[in-house]
C-alpha cells in the first residue's frame, strides 16, 4: 500500500489500542495490542509517518535507530543482586533498565503525557548480538527484564531484503506476533505531503514531467545509484536556503541528495531551466496582474514541458502566499484569544502587568509543551512564536506609555491588535489577487483547455490551496472545477454506454 493508507492505518490502530471500557480498561487487551511493523524502502517516509499519527493523535512519540545501539544501551547493563531462595542467599544477574525503555519514561515526564508511541526503526539491521533482543521486543514488548509501559504502542520500521543485504529475516513466530504492513513508494501520495510542507516548486514541477525519477534504487559496477523521497526533501531545504543566501547551486550540490548520477544532472539542467522560466515569463509580474501579450504567445508556442513548468512557477508562488495566510490567520486567532483572556483578567484587576505577565507566562509555557510534545508543524510553531512576540512587544509598549490603569492598557492592545489584524487581510487580499491574476494569464494563453484543467487538479491537490480557497473562495476556481466536473460525469457517462455496447456484442 501507499504511505497515505499505511498512515491511516497506524492512526486507526493508535485509537483503537488506546480506547477504554466502561471499567477504565483498555478495549483491547494489552496482549493482544500487535506491534506494528512498517516494511518498506528506504526514505520513503515511515519516520515522517509516525511523527504525523503522534501528533494528529496528540500522544508522545519516542524514536529510535536500533542500529545506533549496542546490546548494553539496549538491554541495560549487568550487575550482581543478592536473593533468597529456600532460606539460602544467592548472586543473581540483573540489569539496568535500559536507554530506550529510559527514555519513554523521560518522555512522559517532559510531557505529561502518559500515551504514545514508541518507534524503532531499521530493526531488522540490527546486529548479532542484539537481533534476539528484537524478537522479544516484538513478541514481548520488553527490552531485557523491563517492559514498555502500559498505554505505549509500538511500532517498528524496517527494509526489504533486495535493498539491504545485511537485513535480518524475521521467523514465522514473530511476524505471527506483529501487525505487518508494506510500503511502496508513491508520487501522486507524496505530493499531497509535499504540497504542505512547502517542497521546492522546480522539485515538484520535475517530478511531475519526470515521475519516474522520484524514487530509484539501482546497483551498478560502480556501486548502488539511488533517489528517495527523503532525498528530495532535504534537497529542497537546501535549495531554499541557498536561494535565500544566494550562494551557488550546481550538479555537485545536488548528487549530495539525488545520488544518482544521471537524475542528479537531470535535475541540475531542468533548474537552469526552471529559474529561466521565471525570468522570461516574468511569473512575478504575472502574479501582480502584469502579464504581456509576448508572454502570452510565447507560453502558447512552447513544449507542454515548458508549459508545466511555468505552471509548476505560478503554483509554487501561490502556494508562498497561501502559506503565508494561512500563517498569519493562526498568529492572528491565537492573538485574539490570548487578548480576550487578558481582557476578563483585567475585569477583576486594578493593576495590568501581573495579569498580562503572568498571561505571556502561560502562554510560553504552553507553547514550550506543545513543540517538546511535537504537537506543532512548523506553520503553527511559527504562528506561535509570532504570537508570542507580539505579546510581549504590547506589554512593552504598554509600560514605554506610561499605561496606569488597565483599561489604559488594554486600549493600547486593541490598536496594536487592530494593525495585526490589518496586516493578516493584506495578505489575504494578496494572495487572494495573485490566484485571480494567475487565472487570467491563463485564461489568455489556454482557454479552458488542459493546461487549465492541470492548474485546477493541482490547486485541488494542494493543502494551503484548498484550505486558502474554502475560506475564501474563488469564482473562477468553483467555475473550472464544476465545469471539469461535469466533464469527467461525461466522460464518466459515455465510457458505460461503450462498455454496455461491447457486452451486448458479445
Amino acid at each position: 500500500m501507499d504511505i497515505k493508507r499505511a498512515k491511516e492505518e497506524i492512526s486507526r490502530s493508535v485509537v483503537s489500542y488506546l480506547a477504554k471500557d466502561k471499567f477504565g480498561a483498555y478495549r483491547i487487551p494489552i496482549v493482544r495490542q500487535r506491534p506494528i511493523l512498517l516494511m518498506g524502502a528506504p526514505g520513503i517516509g515511515k519516520t515522517a509517518v509516525m511523527e504525523q499519527v503522534a501528533r494528529e493523535c496528540g500522544v508522545a512519540l519516542v524514536s529510535y535507530s536500533i542500529t545506533h545501539h549496542t546490546r548494553q544501551s539496549a538491554i541495560g547493563l549487568p550487575f550482581i543482586s543478592h536473593k533468597e531462595y529456600g532460606g539460602k542467599e544467592y548472586a543473581v544477574t540483573e540489569y539496568t533498565m535500559s536507554e530506550i525503555i529510559a527514555s519513554v519514561y523521560d518522555k512522559m515526564e517532559e510531557t505529561g503525557l502518559k500515551e504514545g508511541i514508541l518507534f524503532i526503526d531499521e530493526i531488522n539491521c540490527a546486529s548479532e548480538t542484539l537481533a534476539p533482543a528484537m524478537l522479544q521486543f516484538l513478541q514481548c514488548k520488553t527490552f531485557g527484564a523491563h517492559k514498555v509501559p502500559e498505554g505505549w504502542l509500538i511500532a517498528a520500521a524496517g527494509n526489504p531484503p533486495e535493498y539491504n543485504k545485511s537485513v535480518r529475516e524475521f521467523d514465522v513466530v514473530t511476524l505471527d506476533r506483529v501487525k505487518k504492513i508494506d510500503v511502496e513508494p508513491d508520487f501522486g501520495v507524496w505530493k499531497e505531503y509535499a504540497y504542505k510542507q512547502g517542497i521546492h516548486g522546480a522539485i515538484l514541477s520535475y517530478l511531475e514531467i519526470r515521475k519516474d525519477h522520484f524514487y530509484a534504487m539501482e546497483t551498478t559496477v560502480d556501486g548502488k545509484r539511488f533517489v528517495t523521497a527523503r532525498g528530495w526533501e532535504d534537497l529542497s531545504t537546501i535549495l531554499r536556503a541557498y536561494e535565500e543566501m544566494e550562494l551557488p547551486v550546481d550538479e555537485q550540490l545536488i548528487a549530495q541528495y539525488v545520488q544518482h548520477k544521471k537524475i542528479a544532472k537531470d535535475f541540475a539542467n531542468y533548474l537552469d531551466l526552471y529559474r529561466k522560466y521565471r525570468t522570461d515569463y516574468r511569473v512575478d509580474e504575472i502574479l501582480l496582474g502584469n502579464h504581456t501579450e509576448q508572454a502570452v504567445a510565447k507560453l502558447q508556442d512552447a513544449p507542454f514541458d515548458e508549459r508545466l513548468s511555468v505552471m509548476g512557477l505560478l503554483l509554487s508562488r501561490l502556494n508562498e502566499g497561501f502559506q503565508a495566510a494561512h500563517e498569519s490567520d493562526l498568529m492572528v486567532t491565537g492573538l485574539h484569544e490570548a487578548l480576550l483572556t487578558l481582557k476578563s483578567r483585567l475585569a477583576d484587576s486594578d493593576s495590568w502587568e501581573e495579569p498580562f505577565t503572568a498571561l505571556l507566562e502561560e502562554r510560553e509555557a504552553a507553547f514550550t509543551h506543545d513543540r517538546k510534545a511535537g504537537f506543532l508543524e512548523k506553520p503553527e510553531e511559527r504562528a506561535k512564536l509570532r504570537e508570542l512576540e507580539l505579546l510581549a512587544e504590547y506589554s512593552a509598549a504598554a509600560k514605554r506609555e506610561g499605561c496606569r490603569t488597565a483599561d489604559a492598557a488594554f486600549t493600547l492592545c486593541k490598536e496594536e491588535f487592530a494593525r495585526a489584524a490589518e496586516q493578516r487581510e493584506n495578505i489575504v487580499s494578496n494572495a487572494a489577487a495573485a490566484l485571480e491574476n494567475a487565472f487570467a494569464f491563463l485564461e489568455d494563453a489556454f482557454g479552458a483547455g488542459q493546461e487549465m484543467i492541470i492548474f485546477i487538479t493541482e490547486l485541488t491537490a494542494g493543502y494551503y490551496s484548498v484550505r486558502f480557497i474554502s475560506e475564501n473562495g474563488s469564482e473562477k476556481y468553483y467555475r473550472y472545477n464544476e465545469e471539469l466536473l461535469f466533464d469527467e460525469k461525461q466522460k464518466s457517462i459515455l465510457q458505460d454506454i461503450e462498455r454496455a455496447r461491447t457486452e451486448r456484442l458479445f
